[in-house]
């Protein structure tokens, strides 16, 4: 650490005035050093805490919703390790950080559920902190809610300043009242700050940010901010960093990959980028989401045809098989034209597992409509589906239609579609019994400690004997008998 930062740390017992340490003719002036100086700040503020409280101070944090906000997750346990927080396996830590998620209400209630909860907890340890981020944290009534009802938080800050977190911490942990740091927007991407992954041998990695599309249900755009793309250069150099530290599998991730690159001064395609990702020695394995339909391209589809590491899976969101629902949703593609593109997907990449997300009850939607649902679930066999009845979301197009949907008409297509969606995949799982397949080792199994659980290129789960030094290995496996959404298998 520098001289004159520490030597203003240690100033009256470690406690620091707060204009000192955000001078600005202290901090670096770019943005990946600044951060740095506020780890070491923030270590330093930890310490006299620690020396207070007489022990560690733990972390724990929470993450609700997607595989953006894991990975959100993955970067900040990384900084609150850094700065000296050790993580805890329950809620019962000194610092809580719930990332949220917005994409439904009810997922907004949950968060305020567990506050309530953390409130009695903070009464009881004066060294406890709590703070928010997210998506959630992106609309204004939440962030009024939150100053107005749970005023004991310290922290909350939203999607577009994670990367600001250490500087964040160090304002939370030098004030007295909440901070509050929200943007609207941001074109900024800040590369090389601490990151904890969850797993050693697989790793998210962000190729995009945003959202462009505006699917008149979906509030993802208005709390994501618009599409922007990292430099392909830094994705490819993140990768390989990745693999030297043994990851085998990487998932390339974005709101829509298939836009990635638009943005560019340099123009390049996601299909491009997947043939420079497949050329990376030592990689095994690459997956990616999302990909929305109206822009998967002849080019992405000759590249996964190509590329021998891609694996086999594919999520492809239908959402629903009527057109004119379709059109209402603001998805620009047709019902034809997602069938049309499954036979394209299907011609050359023969073996490929389809998945996808199916939305039940949205505004307006007819039996007939819903029929044409199921059309094409039958038509298109996905593996497994994601599916959903229709959650209105304030702040959306949709949620101001006419003719919402009744709630018995809602449930009663929405066990309708899950006992077809069920059958199907029960049969299209079991194509692959008696045959051989390569398989990722992630975990001993949960319910059986003899037992391992992977993963085959398609992504359907395999459970067979074996121990904790296979996890993170590659190992040919006997898929001998089907159960339904899994395989057991043995190893060859």
């Amino acid at each position: 650490m520098d001289r004159s930062v520490h030597s203003l740390l240690k100033e009256n017992n470690f406690m620091m005035r707060l204009e000192d340490v955000l001078s600005e003719d202290k901090i670096p002036a770019t943005e990946v050093e600044r951060q740095y100086y506020f780890i070491d700040v923030a270590k330093q503020i930890l310490e006299d805490k620690e020396k207070e409280a007489g022990r560690k101070l733990t972390f724990c944090v929470n993450t609700f919703g997607c595989q953006m906000n894991a990975r959100d997750s993955e970067k900040l346990i990384g900084i609150l390790e850094q700065v000296g927080y050790v993580q805890a396996d329950s809620e019962d830590a000194d610092f809580v950080l719930y990332n949220t998620c917005t994409v439904r209400e009810n997922a907004n209630n949950k968060v305020y559920g567990h506050l309530g909860y953390l409130h009695n907890k903070k009464k009881k340890n004066p060294h406890m902190m709590i703070a928010l981020c997210g998506c959630m944290m992106q609309e204004e009534h939440v962030v009024e809610t939150i100053r107005k009802k749970y005023r004991f938080v310290d922290l909350v800050f939203g999607t577009h300043n994670i990367y600001k977190f250490a500087e964040l911490l160090v304002r939370s942990l030098l004030s007295e009242s909440m901070i509050v740091d929200i943007w609207k927007d941001t074109d900024q991407i800040v590369e090389d700050l601490p990151i904890e992954r969850k797993y050693s041998f697989k790793s998210g990695v962000n190729i995009m940010f945003g959202c462009n599309n505006f699917c008149s249900y979906c509030i993802v755009p208005y709390v994501r901010g618009r599409e922007r793309s990292r430099k392909p250069e830094e994705i490819i150099a993140e990768i390989k960093r990745l693999v030297a530290d043994g990851v085998v599998e990487i998932m390339l991730l974005g709101q829509n990959v298939n836009s990635y690159g638009k943005n560019l001064e340099e123009p390049m395609t996601f299909a491009q980028l997947l043939r420079k990702a497949n050329q990376i020695e030592g990689l095994k394995r690459i997956r990616f989401m999302t990909s929305h339909p109206k822009d998967l391209s002849e080019e992405l589809i000759d590249a996964m045809r190509d590329c021998e590491k891609v694996c086999l899976h594919l999520h492809l969101p239908l959402q629903s098989g009527s057109s004119r629902i379709l059109k209402l949703m603001n998805r620009r593609y047709t019902k034809e034209q997602y069938l049309d593109l499954v036979d394209r997907i299907r011609a050359k990449v023969p073996d490929i597992s389809l998945t996808t997300d199916i939305i039940v009850g949205f505004p307006g939607e007819t039996e007939e409509d819903f029929l044409e649902t199921l059309d094409v679930v039958r038509r298109v066999r996905y593996d497994s589906a994601f599916t959903f009845q229709y959650s209105r979301r304030t702040g959306t197009p949709a949620a101001a239609m006419e003719d919402q949907i009744p709630a018995d008409v809602v449930k009663d297509r929405f066990d309708r579609l899950l006992a077809e969606v069920q059958e199907i995949s029960r049969e299209v799982t079991a194509r692959h019994l008696h045959t051989v397949q390569e398989v990722l080792v992630e975990s001993i199994n949960e319910q059986d400690a003899s037992l391992v659980t992977g993963r085959m290129s398609n992504n359907t789960l395999v459970h067979f004997p074996g121990d904790a030094s296979m996890i993170g290995t590659l190992q040919n496996v006997s898929l001998d008998e089907c159960r339904g959404f899994y395989y057991m298998g043995t190893l060859v």
